[in-house]
C-alpha cells in the first residue's frame, strides 16, 4: 500500500472521495462543491506550479453502425493524468489506451487516451438520457473536464413517411412533388434523381428543392417528362421512394382553315370543303386534342357547259358573175357558254347556181376599180371627221353657255329676288349631288377691274365681265364654278378676290392631285362611316370621322395663299391592309391614311390616332414607334417616343387615351409598341355582350362576346358588324387588362336553369390564343356560347358569363333577358349609328381667335432670357418632352397653340390657356384675350 500525505487543513470538498487509480490519489469532485481538485504531492516543489490542462482534441459524437464499436480519443497538456467518465462513471483504467509524448516547444507533457465503446454498453443505459463520455485531465494546478461526446445507434427506417406522386401537367405549369425520408440515426439526408441522374439546382434553376426535401419544378418543360424518384441516405444506408411519373402534356390547336376546293362536280350542285389541322401545336404526351371538326363543307352550284349548235341554214344568195351562190349559217341554237363546245362545221357554203350552164363575162380591170374605191374611202373619211368637229363645237359651247347662266344668274340675283334660290347649306354639291369628293378640282379665277373666270384645266375661254357698280351691293357674294367633266364644286367668297391682282388658282396643282388621287384609288378605299373629306384652303380647318376618334388638323397658314386643295382622311381596313407590327410588336391604333400625301406644306398638321396602351403605371412598361407606310405597302419606323433627334420628322403628344401627331408629310400612319423590360406591358381591351335582336322562334339561341381593343372606331366597328348581323348590344362594354404576359384569355358561361337549358359546348371554357389578341392581326375576335331551350314555351333566361385572363385580371357579366321580346338597340355612344363624315373649314374650326393667336406668338416667339418665353409655355401645357422639335419652326409659339387645339379638340375652353399665360405673367396677352375672346 502507498502512503500518501495531504497539506493540512486542505481537502477536496464537503465529502472526498480517494480513489487510488495507477498510485495517485484521485480526489472525486462529481459531488463536490468545488469545480476543481488538486493532488497534493509528498512536498512541494521548488519549480514554478503547472499550468491546468488544455485539451487539444477532444471526444466527438459518433454513431455504432450495425454492431462496430466506436473510439473515442482525447489528448491533453500538460497533463500527469488523463482519464474517460462514461455516463457518471469512470471507465476501468484497462480499457484505456494511453499514450504519452513531450512537446517539443513548449516541453510539457502531452497525454492522449482512447477508449472503445461498444453496441452492448448503449443498449444496456436505461433512462432517458443518450450514451455520453467525457475525457478528465490533471495536472499540478487542477483538472480540466472535455465536452460530452454522445453515442448513438444508427440506423434508417424502410419506409417513407410521403413519397412523391405522378402527375400530369400543363405545359410551362408549376409543380410540387413531396418527399418525406424514413426516421433514421442521424437524420437521413435527401436527393432527387430525375430518369437515375442526380438533380443540382445550382446548374438548372428550373428546379428547386425546399427545406421540407420537396422538388419544385418552376415551369414544366417538354424535357421534364421523366421518372423522379426521391433517395434518402445517412452512414446506415441508403432508401429509395418509388418513382413518380412526371407528364408534361401539351394540348392542340388547330391551324389555319385552308382554301376552299374547287367544287366536286363540274355540273350541277356539289360542295366544297376547307380543312384545318391540329397542329398549332400537336397535341403531346397525352395532352387534349382540338375541339371542334377538322373540316367545313358548304354547298356549291357549277354551271353547267352548254355546247353550241347551228342555227338553220339561211337562203341561198342571188347567182354571182362566177356562177355560185352562197348561204351561211351561225352557231347560237343554242351559243356554247360556260365552256361547252363550238359548233363543228363551217359556218358558209357555196355551189354553182346554173348546174354548169353559166356563161362567164369578161371581168372588169382591176387597177380601175381598186382607185375608184381609193377615192371613195378618203371622201368618206373626210365627211366623219367635219361631222364630228361640229357636234364636239356645239357640245362646247352648250356647256360654256351654261356656265355663263349659272354665273351671270347669280350676278344678277339682286334685281330679280323673287326668283333667285341660294344653295341649300346642307349640300355642297347642289348641281351634283350624287357626286363624290373630287380631288382634281378647279376653282375660277378672278382679277379687277376685268374678272375672268378659269373654266378648267383644259379649257381656256375667258368670259369679259363688266366692272359696273351694281356688284357692289354684293360683298359676300359666292360664286359657283361647275366642271361637267369632273363633276366638282367650289365656293369661294367675294372678298377674297383681291384688287392687287391676285389670282386663286389651282391649275397648277389639279394634275399633281389627280395623279394622287390616282394611285389611292387603287390602294385606298373609302368605306362608309371610315373617311371624311373637305376642300381646305389658307384659313385651315378639322377633319373628323365621327365615333371614331380620328382627326386631321389644318392649321392656319398649312396651305400656301390661294391653293385649294381637297383632303382626305381614311381608316384602313384591317383585311385590306398589313399590319404595322412585326416580330413581338402590338398594334395600338387603327392605321390611317391623311392626304393627299404629295402636298407641300408651310406648316405642320396635327393628327389625332386613338390607343389601347394602358400608360397610367409609374414605371414606363411601353416601347412606343410610330410607323408609316410606303408606296410599296411596307412599314417604316418613324421615330420610337423618347428616343427623337434632330433628324426625327414628327413629333407625338401622347396621352392616356389617343395621341397627337406633328408632321408635315402627309400619308398613312400607325402606333405600334412593344413591352420594356422588366415590367409586362398592359392593354386597354373592351369585351362586348351581343344577342339576336329579333325574337326567338327555335330551340336554339346564341351569345357572342367580342374582345376589342378599347377606341372608339374598335366599337364602333363591332357595332357595325353586329347591325348587319341583326344583333344587338346587351349591355355597356366592360374593360379589360390584357397582359403581355403570354396567358390565353378564358371565356366560360355558369349558372344555366339545367331545368329548361343547356349548353352546346362539350368543353368547360373557351379561349382565345394570347397571340390573336396581342398581335392585333385577327378583328375582331370573338366567342359564341350556344345554348338549347327544353321547349319553345320557355322564354327567360339567366346566367352569368365570366371572362378573364389566365393568371390576370376578368369581368364577369349577369345576363337577364326574355329572349321571345324584340330588344332594343343599345349603344353608350348615341350618335353611333351615324356615320356621315363631319368637317370644319376656316376660323369655325378653332378655338382660338387668330387675333388672340398672333399676339400670343407675337409675344413668346421671341426667346427671354428670363425664360418666360415660349419654352415655359411648353411646359405649362405639358408639351415639353422633346423641346428641339418646336425650336425648329419658325414659330414655335403657333406650333404649340396648333398642338393645343388637337388635344382640346372637344373641350378646348379657353380657361386652361389663360391659367398658363396667366402663370407665366404674361398680362398683356390675358387682356387681349379677355377683349376679343370669350375666355
Amino acid at each position: 500500500m502507498l502512503s500518501f500525505r495531504m497539506q493540512r487543513g486542505q481537502a477536496c470538498g464537503p465529502i472526498v472521495l480517494l480513489l487510488l487509480v495507477g498510485g495517485y490519489v484521485v480526489c472525486d469532485t462529481e459531488s463536490s462543491d468545488y469545480s476543481d481538485a488538486e493532488v497534493l504531492p509528498d512536498s512541494y516543489p521548488s519549480a514554478p506550479a503547472e499550468p491546468l490542462p488544455e485539451f487539444l482534441l477532444e471526444p466527438e459524437d459518433a454513431f455504432i453502425v450495425k454492431n462496430r464499436p466506436v473510439q473515442l480519443r482525447c489528448r491533453a497538456s500538460p497533463a500527469t493524468q488523463i482519464y474517460f467518465k462514461c455516463n457518471g462513471e469512470w471507465v476501468n483504467q484497462n480499457d484505456h489506451v494511453t499514450r504519452e509524448s513531450l512537446d517539443q516547444v513548449t516541453g510539457l507533457v502531452v497525454r492522449e487516451v482512447d477508449i472503445s465503446v461498444s453496441r452492448t454498453q448503449v443498449e444496456e443505459l436505461f433512462g432517458l438520457e443518450d450514451y455520453w463520455c467525457q475525457c478528465v485531465a490533471w495536472s499540478s494546478a487542477g483538472t480540466t473536464k472535455s465536452n460530452r461526446a454522445y453515442v448513438r445507434i444508427a440506423y434508417l427506417r424502410k419506409n417513407f413517411e410521403q413519397e412523391p406522386l405522378g402527375r400530369e401537367i400543363r405545359l410551362e405549369q408549376e409543380v410540387l412533388l413531396q418527399c418525406r425520408p424514413p426516421e433514421g440515426m442521424p437524420a437521413a439526408e435527401v436527393d432527387w434523381l430525375k430518369n437515375e441522374d442526380t438533380i443540382d439546382p445550382s446548374q438548372d434553376s428550373n428546379f428547386l428543392i425546399t427545406i421540407d426535401n420537396d422538388l419544385i419544378i418552376k415551369q414544366a418543360r417538354l424535357s421534364d417528362t421523366a421518372n423522379y424518384t426521391c433517395l434518402a441516405r445517412n452512414v446506415v444506408a441508403k432508401r429509395r421512394s418509388s418513382t413518380a411519373t412526371v407528364i408534361v402534356y401539351v394540348s392542340g390547336g388547330w391551324s389555319s382553315w385552308t382554301e376552299w376546293s374547287e367544287c366536286n362536280t363540274k355540273c350541277g350542285r356539289g360542295w366544297q370543303r376547307r380543312t384545318r389541322s391540329c397542329t398549332n401545336p400537336a397535341p403531346l404526351n397525352g395532352g387534349a386534342f382540338c375541339e371542334g371538326p377538322p373540316f367545313q363543307r358548304v354547298t356549291c352550284t357549277t354551271l353547267c357547259p352548254v355546247d353550241g349548235g347551228w342555227t338553220e341554214w339561211a337562203k341561198w344568195s342571188a347567182c354571182s358573175t362566177e356562177c355560185t351562190h352562197w348561204r351561211s349559217r351561225e352557231c347560237q341554237a343554242p351559243a356554247p357558254r360556260n365552256g361547252g363546245k363550238h359548233c363543228s362545221g363551217s359556218m358558209m357554203e357555196s355551189k354553182n347556181c346554173t348546174d354548169g350552164l353559166c356563161a362567164r363575162t369578161p371581168a372588169p380591170d382591176v387597177g380601175v376599180a381598186v382607185y375608184a374605191g381609193l377615192v371613195g374611202a378618203l371622201l368618206l373619211c373626210g365627211i366623219l371627221v367635219l361631222c364630228v368637229g361640229i357636234l364636239a363645237y356645239r357640245r362646247r359651247c352648250s356647256h360654256l353657255h351654261g356656265d355663263i347662266t349659272d354665273s351671270s344668274s347669280a350676278l344678277t340675283a339682286a334685281f330679280h329676288p323673287g326668283n333667285y334660290k341660294p344653295p341649300r347649306q346642307d349640300n355642297p354639291h347642289p348641281l351634283h349631288p350624287s357626286a363624290p369628293p373630287d380631288l382634281t378640282a378647279t376653282a375660277g379665277a378672278f382679277r379687277s377691274p376685268l374678272f375672268s373666270l378659269q373654266q378648267g384645266v383644259n379649257d381656256s375661254h375667258k368670259i369679259p365681265m363688266t366692272t359696273s357698280p351694281l356688284l357692289d351691293p354684293l360683298p359676300s357674294l359666292k360664286i359657283k364654278v361647275y366642271n361637267s367633266s369632273t363633276l366638282s364644286s367650289l365656293e369661294i367668297p367675294a372678298d377674297m378676290c383681291s384688287a392687287d391682282g391676285e389670282i386663286l388658282s389651282l391649275k397648277s396643282v389639279g394634275s399633281t392631285v389627280g395623279r394622287e388621287r390616282q394611285f389611292h384609288s387603287h390602294t385606298l378605299s373609302r368605306e362608309p362611316g371610315l373617311s371624311t373629306s373637305a376642300t381646305l384652303g389658307h384659313l385651315g380647318g378639322r377633319l373628323t370621322i365621327p365615333n371614331t376618334g380620328v382627326s386631321l388638323l389644318v392649321p392656319p397658314g398649312t396651305i400656301p395663299q390661294g391653293k385649294f386643295y381637297e383632303m382626305y382622311l381614311i381608316i384602313s381596313k384591317w383585311e385590306k391592309t398589313t399590319l404595322p407590327s412585326e416580330g413581338s410588336q402590338t398594334v395600338l391604333s387603327p392605321a390611317v391614311s391623311c392626304g393627299p400625301s404629295a402636298l407641300l406644306l408651310n406648316r405642320p398638321v396635327v393628327l389625332t390616332l386613338p390607343h389601347c396602351a394602358q400608360l397610367d403605371t409609374p414605371t414606363p412598361d411601353w416601347t412606343l414607334t410610330l410607323k408609316t407606310q410606303t408606296h410599296q405597302g411596307a412599314w417604316e419606323e418613324v421615330l420610337t417616343v423618347g428616343e427623337e433627334s434632330l433628324s426625327s420628322p414628327c413629333y407625338l403628344q401622347l396621352e392616356e387615351e389617343c395621341c397627337h401627331v406633328l408632321m408635315e408629310q402627309l400619308g398613312t400612319y400607325g402606333l405600334v409598341g412593344q413591352s420594356c423590360p422588366p415590367q409586362p406591358a398592359c392593354k386597354r381591351l373592351q369585351l362586348a355582350l351581343f344577342a339576336p335582336r329579333a325574337p326567338c322562334l327555335s330551340l336554339d339561341y346564341s351569345l357572342r362576346i367580342y374582345c376589342i381593343h378599347d377606341t372608339p372606331h374598335a366599337f364602333k366597328e363591332v357595332l357595325d358588324l353586329e347591325r348587319s348581323l341583326g344583333g344587338v348590344l346587351l349591355e355597356d362594354p366592360k374593360p379589360l387588362l390584357f397582359k403581355d404576359s403570354y396567358h390565353n384569355l378564358r371565356l366560360s358561361i355558369h349558372d344555366i336553369p339545367h331545368t329548361h337549358w343547356r349548353s352546346k359546348l362539350l368543353a368547360k371554357y373557351q379561349e382565345i390564343p394570347f397571340y390573336h389578341i396581342w398581335s392585333g392581326s385577327q378583328r375582331p375576335l370573338h366567342c359564341t356560347f350556344s345554348l338549347e331551350r327544353s321547349s319553345l314555351v320557355v322564354s327567360q333566361l339567366s346566367c352569368k358569363i365570366c371572362v378573364r385572363q389566365v393568371e390576370g385580371e376578368g369581368q364577369i357579366f349577369q345576363l337577364h333577358t326574355d329572349i321571345q321580346e324584340t330588344l332594343p338597340p343599345h349603344s353608350p355612344h348615341p350618335s353611333a349609328g351615324s356615320c356621315l363624315p363631319s368637317s370644319q373649314v376656316g376660323p369655325y374650326a378653332f378655338r382660338l381667335p387668330e387675333s388672340i393667336r398672333q399676339k400670343i406668338c407675337a409675344s413668346l416667339d421671341a426667346p427671354s432670357a428670363q425664360g418666360c418665353d415660349w419654352r415655359l409655355l411648353a411646359r405649362s401645357l405639358g408639351f415639353d418632352r422633346y423641346l428641339n422639335y418646336f425650336a425648329t419652326k419658325p414659330s414655335p409659339t403657333g406650333v404649340l397653340l396648333d398642338l393645343w387645339e388637337a388635344c382640346h379638340q372637344g373641350d378646348a375652353d379657353l380657361v386652361s390657356l389663360a391659367t398658363a399665360l396667366e402663370e407665366m405673367g404674361k398680362s398683356e396677352v390675358l387682356v387681349v384675350m379677355t377683349t376679343d375672346g370669350d375666355c
